[in-house]
């Protein structure tokens, strides 16, 4: 593939011990004294709820998006083996990102010490301890929160999942403002989170607008179905929302415009399995400026020729295909200046094993951005580096994506739920 036709895709793809009972004792002259709580050892309100509280009970809540709450003694106690399990595995709290690959902000993952902790919880016979004692929380590791909000989209009307336990839908929502706007903060606000698994906003370009709108009218009912997208490759993201995301401000100065005449189009994942079909109408919370000093924007990232099929084949029956690629986009997308890069996210369709997305430097070395090594389609996102990275002209950014395909026919990129992806995203800027 020669550069103008690399720089035409990339341009159109813009796509959280066993302690003692203390008993009292009479010396003689009175009644013996109360026996006081068993705070020793690792008790629920001394060592576990300060744990579950700071990286669970976000989504573990009633009415909440998991299916059991973890807000109380009796409810943790309830289900500990589970939390158990799922701690020891790591698949709760869900923190895709290997350790040693990057610095996040926001990160939820736990402690080997922070497992144990729960585990020897468990094992120890999961004691209540005393109330009045309880230790204090972790540390709150969400995003800091939507500090203004000048916009709010709503879905037009209700709407009830037709299809279970999982329904992808898509709303196109009208863009108000008459002149040019940077978002700068992004917040999405579930109207039935029992419901909502994740809530992805799209930025629709005015010449994509017919398209869109057609795609909409062409099904009955509210919105129409989407799964890996909502329908054009030349959609850009705006924000996403995950189950104990309270919203987020966009890196200082930076924002993305939105121009008269686009529209917004909400991807809303509905999960069924809990709580039935309910009706929902999330809308979206976003903070705007009239400018910015740096435009930025959310950048996918893959080889152009898996778009046209034949050329990411995951053959029937593989295990561990690989696939990847890798170059250096800054001639295409800033003039061979620098390219700030501030979050990356990976995707792939349910497939999907591992994933990995890093610089490699103009001198060979490798710098690792996200590297996810058990992939789990229903948790994905963006995460945020503490520390932003400078993406030089003579740098790839590269891209390396594995499946396992135990069906009887071979997969190949697709937006279908049987099809396969391997993109990257990342928010970025020019380096001026």
């Amino acid at each position: 593939m020669n550069h103008r036709s690399i720089s035409l895709v990339l341009g159109s793809l813009v796509l959280g011990s066993l302690g003692t009972l203390l008993v009292g004792c009479s010396d003689g002259d009175g009644p013996a004294q109360p026996s006081s709580p068993d705070v020793t050892g690792t008790t629920y309100f001394q060592a576990a709820k300060p744990i579950l509280d700071g990286r669970c009970a976000s989504c573990h809540v009633d009415g909440g998006i998991a299916p059991f709450a973890l807000d109380t003694y009796a409810s943790a106690k309830q289900f500990r083996d589970s939390i158990k399990s799922a701690v020891e595995d790591r698949t709760m709290p869900p923190w895709l990102a290997t350790d040693g690959c990057a610095d996040y902000v926001a990160d939820r993952s736990l402690t080997d010490e922070q497992i144990a902790t729960i585990g020897a919880w468990v094992d120890e016979g999961a004691r209540e301890g005393d109330p009045a004692a309880e230790a204090a929380p972790l540390d709150a590791v969400t995003a800091t929160g939507l500090t203004r909000v000048d916009r709010v989209l709503e879905m037009p009307v209700d709407y009830v999942a037709q299809t279970e336990p999982d329904d992808y839908r898509c709303f196109v929502i009208d863009w108000p403002e008459t002149e040019s706007k940077y978002v700068t903060g992004f917040r999405a606000n579930p109207g039935t989170p029992e419901v909502v698994h994740h809530v992805i906003a799209f930025l629709i370009a005015p010449s994509q607008v017919a398209d869109i709108e057609s795609l909409d009218a062409a099904e009955e009912g509210p919105g129409y179905t989407c799964y890996g997208g909502p329908g054009t490759n030349q959609a850009r993201w705006i924000g996403s929302w995950a189950p104990g995301n309270p919203g987020y401000d966009f890196v200082p100065g930076t924002g993305i415009e939105i121009v008269p005449g686009a529209k917004v189009v909400l991807q809303i994942h509905y999960n069924t399995l809990t709580a039935g079909a309910l009706p929902d109408r999330t809308s979206v919370a976003m903070k705007i400026d009239d400018s910015v000093e740096r435009k930025a924007w959310i950048q996918p990232w893959t080889n152009p020729q898996w778009l046209d099929g034949g050329e990411m084949v995951i053959p029937a029956g593989s295990e561990g295909t690989t696939h990847e690629f890798g170059f250096d986009p800054t001639p295409f997308l800033s003039n061979d200046k620098p390219l700030r890069l501030y979050s990356a996210a990976l995707h792939m369709h349910v497939l999907g094993k591992t994933a990995r997305t890093e610089i490699v430097r103009a001198d060979g070395e490798r710098e690792c951005l996200l590297d996810i090594d058990r992939w789990d389609f229903h948790w994905q996102g963006a995460y945020g580096f503490a520390e932003s990275k400078l993406l030089n002209p003579g740098d790839e950014l590269h891209l390396e994506c594995s499946w396992d395909n135990p069906t009887n026919k071979d997969v190949d990129w697709g937006e279908g739920t049987t099809d396969e992806m391997c993109l990257g995203a990342y928010y970025v800027s020019v380096e001026e």
